[in-house]
């Protein structure tokens, strides 16, 4: 029986080095708040970025992306506004990014 906490630290992992050789400047992994919790942080082109991290092992049960549903939107969106009021002394431009892991294969949704 796999681990999939372990499973999804993996890939997320896999995707915090890939964003960094496009440039992404990480900030931090795994942000919690008693709202939720918001994968990556980082900087990319002038964005303050949350990036949302989704594996799937095949697309038997659908792509990876597809399950960044809207309700796991509203709670990225409010901990990413948590983030900003404890740790940014002005608003900044943000940017809400998907890293789709189906497979190995990755795909960045900007």
């Amino acid at each position: 029986m796999q681990n999939n906490r372990k499973v999804g630290e993996a890939h997320e992992t896999l995707a915090v080095l890939e964003l960094e050789k496009m440039g992404y400047k990480i900030l931090q992994k795994n942000f919690r708040c008693r709202i939720g919790e918001i994968d990556i942080i980082a900087r990319h082109k002038g964005y303050l970025v949350f990036v949302e991290v989704k594996y799937r092992k095949n697309t038997k049960t659908g792509y990876a992306a597809e399950a960044v549903t809207w309700k796991k939107q509203q709670i990225i969106s409010r901990v990413a506004d948590y983030y900003i009021r404890t740790h940014c002394s002005q608003i900044p431009s943000c940017r809400f990014d998907v890293a789709a892991l189906d497979g190995e294969y990755l795909t960045v949704y900007e």
